[in-house]
Formats: structure tokens, C-alpha cells, sequence
């Protein structure tokens, strides 16, 4: 019996070719949109869940508030984590980390004196300082060194394999020493006491090195802020807690905690703070603030997650529509085997059986396809995935089942539904399909279409939303400018005469330097209020200390008083701030005319500040447009301790003032590599995921419209073969071609109307919902629904007219002669 089944399955399927090819291609684009999303997900819903205490790891946040307004950062003072520990026995060790990216700092100096006394000098990324501890908290897979001594000392690194491999080669690493640089903790010389390679999985914590938080300028630091616990929060606090501890619990202690050493000083700075715990495997989709690595965001994955769903619902669809549409062309089979004896439950078997055949050689077809586009999804999505994981089989062994229940579930329908025929009917040739038959497909037809209208628009707004991302005023100078880290002493010694040099240069418009410039971390702030207002008064400001041509190399505007200028470079440096609008509003002056000339103060450890304003600028956007715009202030740096030189370079070729600037460089400082960047490509990389996430819909839209044209082009064709009498019939009679084409076409285009009234309030819904994320949004315009409607029935009318002008053109007599 097994045997004739499969027997009847061949030959159905190769007797139905088309349509066969139809489903079980159209099933398999679905599996495999399917099976990448789902590893997609799989990567991002998995952040961490590989460290094996991670139900007791926790990170300590901060809530700065000011003024009423809150701000959350992952950064507290050094004394914190032990006073934590001393205070709490609920936890069981703590770990402190600097990461240097949260200041600004995303190139460190690496240099190696080699043997023979050549330098080897580079630039590194992700770098961190870190106790002796961390690597107790999380896992680290040490191929050279002791993970529980590796930070012991001070003056120790941990690095990662590739840079080892990078500076030694294959030669060991261990006891090899290093000249570091970076700008939080100065230049100093450290041994190599640890080198780990990568686990492979993903991480909120992706670090290349990690230098001891001793021997350093942050040891110095810490020294000087002794028991402080307002201030200087520099410090990304952990805890490991007790097995069984409570963490809401001991969340509910910290009010009384940060009163107790803070308190005090906190009510004389102007300002509050309050502490909670983030568990560690939440970090990289609920931590709301920033992290080593780009956050993940809840509502992409719920648009892919129903992107998948949505695209195998298609291809589903699909399946059981050409089931149940090609069911006259089965009536007489059914009506035979029924007479011969053969039961209903028999024939379900059967029909299922070859829906589970079709499935899994659509499932075959997809595990091919899914190999061959790994690279290219890889490529797209930014993520090191595959379908053959540590844990072996597990995934495919996942998508197999995802076959079989899908198999299952498309060809439940067509199974009951032709089993159900009665024999008598069938084979008196008055069988026809019935109306709750023709109701489920058009309703079929009708879904598909509307999940397929919903990711066009999807695809609009989310283009839309790049496009404005990209084109909106800032409220400086994007374009042409250069950006070269100054990380070592020395190079920031150059600056003034690199300075100089360039002013000579013709295709230079202007140079100024920074401590941070937009698009990058800057945590340096403060409160400050009116000369002579209540201590807690002021809002929080940013600062940023600058050059004298800063601010005119950035194109920032003035609206009132002036910008820094050598001709005042001495009063200047006297504690002259310029604001830009929102700080003059928050701090309460009438307007930016009125802050000129008078005095601002702030306080920090006891001590108050005072500051005249000299200048006001046109308010601009210093972070990403997910942020609205902050109150900023700058001074002018009297030290001359500037992270960043800008370079405003003239239109024309910018690849010849380059080498020209790296010859200066190499001139001025020979043992220090010339690197470089373009502000506006450093800004977009904050919206490297949405960049992402529009091309993954861009293509799986595409994709959803072409398995909704094969689907449509199966039943077209078939609406066509039941007509095909009645198009006889009228031929004869005198309609013409175009008059049958768009009567075989008006049904369906009727049922694309339908499906996009039912999708745009649902694709408005979504796409505001994913749009709230951002403070500065593109509007969803009226023409993004009509352009999206009219796609779709432009591909639905060009998909249905080749089968309708193919059954109108046909010859009438060898339809009617069977008559």
C-alpha cells in the first residue's frame, strides 16, 4: 500500500509539472527566508546566554537627574563597586571596566619594538582597562596565560588572538611587552599576560584588548577621587551575585545605599542619581543606553520575526490555493478510487503524504539555496551565522520538523476537501467547486497579497527614513571634513604645527581640534545655572573642549556674541563658554541676546566655577537623530589637549590632500601611523542596523511579491482551463481579446483591492510603531500607500495578463469541439 502511495505522489507531481514546480520552489524560497531569519533572530536573542553565570550577572546602571530630566548611563565612580560589596553580602564579587569607546576613544596606539629594534606601530579598536576580576565574571577562552591572574598585576594586557597574530605572528605572546596609548589612561608600557581567542558567539562585550585598571593614569585618578561617589563616573560596574539571590530585592536597598555616601554631596552638586541592576543577558536588547556593542532593537526583530512568518504563510497559501484549485482535474481519481473501495481515511493518507512530499523536497531544494546565500545574508545582515552550529544537528534538525509540520498543515485542507468528493457526482461529470471553496481561496488570494502590500510600504517608510537620515541639516558642515586621531602625546604635541603646515595648503578651507566631534560618544558634562540661582536650578550641559577655529571648521553658527578667536586666545581661556540655544533656554535666559556677557556657574566636589558666556550657536545634532538635541557648551582648551584634529577640506581631488597630509604627518611624527576618517561616514555608522534592516526588507519584499506572482500565475492559468468552454463560447460570439483579458483579470484585481484596503491601516501601524524610535522622523506620506497599492496591482494585472490573453488568443474550436 506504502508503495502505491508513492507510486501516485510520482506521478501526480510529474504529471502537474508546472504547477508542481510552482509549489515546491515557491515553498522552498519560503523555508529558506524562513531558516535565515530565524538564524538572524537565533544570533540576536542569544547575547551572552553562552557565559555560565549568567542568571547571576548583572550590570549596575546609573538614572542621572537634573532638573526634573532623566538620563540612564552604564557608568558609575571606582569606589562604587566596593562599597557594593562591603555593603551587600547578597553579592558574591564585582568587576569594574573602562571601555574607552563610551569617551570617544575608538583608536588606541598599539606599538611593539620587534627584534633587530624595528617599531611596529597601529592603531587598535576596542580597547578596555579592567580589575583582575572580570575575567572571574565572564568566560574567556585563554590560549595563552591564567584568565585569574591574567590582570593581576599592574601594567599587565589581555589581548585576542588576531592581535597577537598581528603583532607576533606565530610566535608566543606571553611576557612580551607593549607601548599602549590612550588618552584615559596616558602612555605606558605593559606585559602581555594573557591571550584569548574569540568563543565565536555573540556578546554585548567585544573587546580586543584589555589593559590592567593599574599602573596607569587611571590608578592616579582613582587615588585622587579617593571615597567620591557622585562624581567621575568612569567605571561600567558588574556583579556576580549568590546563587538565589534576589536581585529586585537588593535593587530595592540601593535609594538608601547611594544616600548614604552620596547623598549630601549630590544635593550640593544640583543634582540625583539612583542605581539599578540590568541583568547581563538583557544588555543588548533592553539596556536603553550605550554599550560596547550597537544595541539590538526589539522592534526590528518583530519585523523580521513577521517577515518570516509572513513569507512561509505565503508560500503556504500558495499550496493550498493550487490544491484546491487544480481539484476538478483529481474529481475522477478520487470518484474512481472511492468506487473501487477505498476509504476517506486512505485518501487523506494519501493526499497528505504527497503534501509532506512536496515539503520536503522543497526543504531539500532550500537547505542548497540556504548554503549557497549564506555569505550573501551574512554580508547583508553584519552577523557570523551558520546552519551548523556547535550543537550539530540541532538546527537543521529544527527546520527539518519546521518541513514536516508545515507539509502538514498546507495540505491538510486540500486533503480533506478532495477526499470529500462524492463519487456519483464526480463521475456523472457534475462536479464544481463549491462556494465555501472559491470564498477560502479568493480569501487566500486575499491575505497573501495583503502581507505582500504591507512589506512594500514597510520597504518605503524604512527607505524613506534612511533617505532623511541622511539629508537632514545637522546644523554643521558634514561633508569634506577629515578627522585624524590624536592619541598619543606626541601627536597631540604635533598638532599646532601640522596645524599650521595645512593653513598653507590651498585645498584646505580650515583646521580645528576637539576632544570629541559629532557622531561619537561624549559623556563629558555637567550642570550649571545662573551667577546667584538655587544650587539645583541648572540643567545638565555637554562640553566639549575645543580649538579657536573649532567651531568655524564645523560651519557651527553664531545667533549672538562671538565664536573663539586668537585675537581674544587669553580671555578666552579665562573660563569664556559658548552655548548653543537649548542650553540658553534651560538655563533661563530670554534669549540668546540676553545670555551675552552674563555668568553661569556650576559646582563640582564643593568647589563653584563661574563661567561667562561669550557666544551662542544655532542648536545642532551632536548624536544620532534617535537623540533630540541636547544643551552643549564649549571651551576653549587651555592645555591643548585635544582627541581629534578636523580637517575642512576644499571640493576637488581630496585623495592628493591626503597623501599631503600624511607626508606632513610622517615628517612631524615618523614612529606613529597617519590615520584617518570622514565625519559624515563616522556619523551613518550609527545607523549601521536600520541601513541593514531596509536592505533585508527591500529583499524579502521582493521576494514575498514573487512568491505571490507564482501563486497568482498558477491560479490565473487555472481560472483560465475551467473557463476555457465559456471563452470558447464568447470568442465565437465576437468578444474580442482585450474584452476576455479583462474579464478573466477583474476578479483578481478586485481581490489585490481588497487585500491593500485590509494592509495599509496594518503597515501604518507597524511603520509608526518602528518609527517612534526615532526623535527626528520622516512623515508617512499618502503617496507611500498609493505608490505601494499601485505596485501591487501593476505585478498582479502583468502576472494574470500573460495566462488571460494566452486563453483569449487560443483557438475557439479546439475548446468547443469536445462539445
Amino acid at each position: 500500500m506504502l508503495k502505491n502511495y508513492f507510486k501516485v505522489a510520482f506521478r501526480n507531481l510529474w504529471k502537474n509539472k508546472g504547477f508542481s514546480a510552482i509549489n515546491i520552489f515557491g515553498l522552498a524560497i519560503g523555508f529558506v527566508c524562513c531558516m535565515l531569519i530565524v538564524l538572524y533572530l537565533y544570533d540576536e536573542l542569544s547575547y551572552d546566554s553562552y557565559q555560565k553565570n549568567i542568571k547571576q550577572l548583572y550590570q549596575v546602571g546609573t538614572v542621572f537627574i537634573t532638573g526634573g530630566k532623566e538620563d540612564r548611563f552604564p557608568a558609575e565612580p571606582a569606589v562604587m563597586a566596593g562599597n557594593m560589596k562591603r555593603d551587600f553580602p547578597e553579592i558574591k564579587q564585582t568587576a569594574r571596566v573602562v571601555v574607552f569607546s563610551f569617551f570617544g576613544e575608538n583608536k588606541n596606539l598599539v606599538q611593539y619594538t620587534q627584534p633587530g629594534g624595528k617599531l611596529l606601530s597601529f592603531y587598535e579598536p576596542k580597547g578596555c582597562a579592567a580589575d583582575a576580576s572580570f575575567f572571574n565574571l565572564f568566560d574567556y577562552h585563554f590560549i595563552e596565560g591564567n584568565a585569574s591572574s591574567a590582570l593581576s598585576e599592574p601594567n599587565s594586557v589581555v589581548i585576542s588572538e588576531d592581535m597577537a597574530k598581528k603583532i607576533f605572528g606565530n610566535q608566543p605572546a606571553l611576557h612580551k611587552v607593549l607601548h599602549i596609548a590612550e588618552n584615559l589612561n596616558g602612555s605606558h608600557d605593559f606585559v602581555v599576560n594573557g591571550v584569548f581567542r574569540p568563543i565565536g558567539k555573540p556578546s554585548h562585550f567585544d573587546a580586543n584588548f584589555f589593559i590592567s585598571l593599574y599602573g596607569g593614569d587611571l590608578e592616579e585618578r582613582m587615588k585622587k577621587d579617593g571615597d567620591n561617589m557622585a562624581f567621575d563616573n568612569l567605571y561600567t560596574t558588574y556583579l556576580l551575585l549568590k546563587p538565589g539571590t534576589n536581585a529586585k530585592k537588593l535593587e530595592a536597598k540601593f535609594p538608601a545605599f547611594v544616600e548614604r555616601y552620596a547623598g549630601e554631596t549630590l544635593r550640593q552638586a544640583g543634582f540625583y542619581r539612583k542605581q539599578f541592576l540590568l541583568p547581563v543577558i538583557d544588555i543588548h536588547l533592553h539596556a536603553d543606553m550605550m554599550e560596547m556593542t550597537p544595541s539590538g532593537s526589539i522592534s526590528q526583530l518583530y519585523l523580521l520575526g513577521s517577515a518570516a512568518v509572513f513569507l512561509l504563510l505565503i508560500a503556504c497559501i500558495n499550496f493550498m490555493n493550487l490544491s484546491t484549485a487544480s481539484s476538478s482535474k483529481r474529481a475522477t481519481e478520487v470518484g474512481v478510487r472511492k468506487v473501487l473501495g477505498a476509504r476517506k481515511n486512505a485518501l487523506i493518507r494519501q493526499f497528505l503524504g504527497e503534501s509532506l512530499a512536496m515539503s520536503l523536497i522543497a526543504f531539500i531544494l532550500a537547505l542548497i539555496m540556504a548554503v549557497l546565500l549564506m555569505p550573501l545574508f551574512e554580508s547583508l545582515s553584519g552577523k557570523n551565522i551558520s546552519l551548523l552550529s556547535q550543537s550539530h544537528l540541532i538546527r537543521p534538525g529544527m527546520f527539518f520538523l519546521l518541513a514536516v509540520v508545515t507539509g502538514i498543515l498546507a495540505g491538510i485542507y486540500p486533503a480533506f476537501y478532495l477526499s470529500s468528493f462524492q463519487p456519483v457526482k464526480v463521475l456523472k461529470g457534475s462536479f464544481s467547486n463549491s462556494l465555501s471553496t472559491l470564498f477560502l481561496r479568493k480569501a487566500l488570494v486575499v491575505l497573501q497579497f495583503a502581507v505582500s502590500i504591507v512589506l512594500i510600504i514597510s520597504a518605503f517608510i524604512i527607505s524613506g527614513q534612511m533617505s532623511f537620515l541622511r539629508s537632514t541639516d545637522m546644523g554643521f558642515a558634514e561633508d569634506q571634513q577629515l578627522v585624524i586621531p590624536l592619541t598619543s602625546q606626541l601627536a597631540r604635541s604635533i598638532y599646532p604645527t601640522l596645524k599650521d603646515e595645512l593653513a598653507k595648503n590651498r585645498h584646505v578651507l580650515s583646521v580645528g581640534a576637539s576632544a570629541y566631534y559629532p557622531g561619537i560618544s561624549n559623556p563629558s558634562s555637567d550642570n550649571f545655572q545662573k551667577e546667584g540661582a538655587g544650587i539645583d536650578a541648572g540643567p545638565l550641559i555637554r562640553l566639549n573642549h575645543v580649538d579657536d577655529n573649532f567651531l568655524q571648521t564645523l560651519a557651527i553658527k553664531v545667533v549672538a556674541g562671538r565664536q573663539f578667536s586668537p585675537a581674544y586666545i587669553t580671555s578666552d581661556m579665562n573660563k569664556h563658554i559658548i552655548l548653543n540655544e537649548l542650553a540658553v533656554q534651560r538655563i533661563g535666559f530670554a534669549s540668546p541676546q540676553a545670555a551675552i556677557g552674563k555668568r553661569i556657574c556650576n559646582t563640582y566636589k564643593g568647589e563653584t566655577d563661574t563661567s561667562e558666556v561669550i557666544g551662542v550657536v544655532k542648536n545642532f545634532h551632536f548624536e544620532d537623530l534617535r537623540q533630540p538635541v541636547q544643551p552643549y557648551g564649549f571651551f576653549l582648551d587651555s592645555n591643548r589637549y585635544f582627541n581629534y584634529a578636523i580637517v575642512h577640506a576644499a571640493p576637488g581631488n581630496i585623495d592628493n590632500l591626503i597623501s599631503s597630509i600624511g607626508s606632513i604627518w610622517h615628517k612631524l611624527d615618523p614612529a606613529e601611523p597617519f590615520d584617518y576618517s570622514f565625519l559624515d561616514a563616522d556619523f551613518q555608522q550609527n545607523y549601521v542596523s536600520d541601513k541593514r534592516l531596509s536592505t533585508l526588507v527591500d529583499y524579502f519584499t521582493t521576494i514575498a511579491i514573487i512568491i505571490s506572482c507564482m501563486g497568482l500565475f498558477g491560479l490565473a492559468a487555472f481560472s483560465a482551463e475551467l473557463r476555457r468552454k465559456e471563452i470558447g463560447v464568447r470568442k465565437v460570439l465576437g468578444a474580442s481579446v482585450l474584452g476576455l483579458a479583462g474579464l478573466l483579470s477583474k476578479d483578481f484585481l478586485k481581490l489585490i483591492i481588497i487585500a491593500a484596503i485590509i494592509a495599509f491601516p496594518v503597515a501604518w501601524w507597524a511603520m509608526n510603531k518602528w518609527l517612534q524610535q526615532f526623535v527626528y522622523r520622516s512623515t508617512i506620506s499618502w503617496w507611500i500607500f498609493l505608490n505601494a497599492g499601485g505596485m501591487a496591482l501593476i505585478i498582479g494585472l502583468l502576472t494574470i495578463s500573460f495566462q488571460a490573453i494566452k486563453a483569449a488568443v487560443a483557438n475557439p474550436i479546439e475548446s468547443l469541439k469536445s462539445e
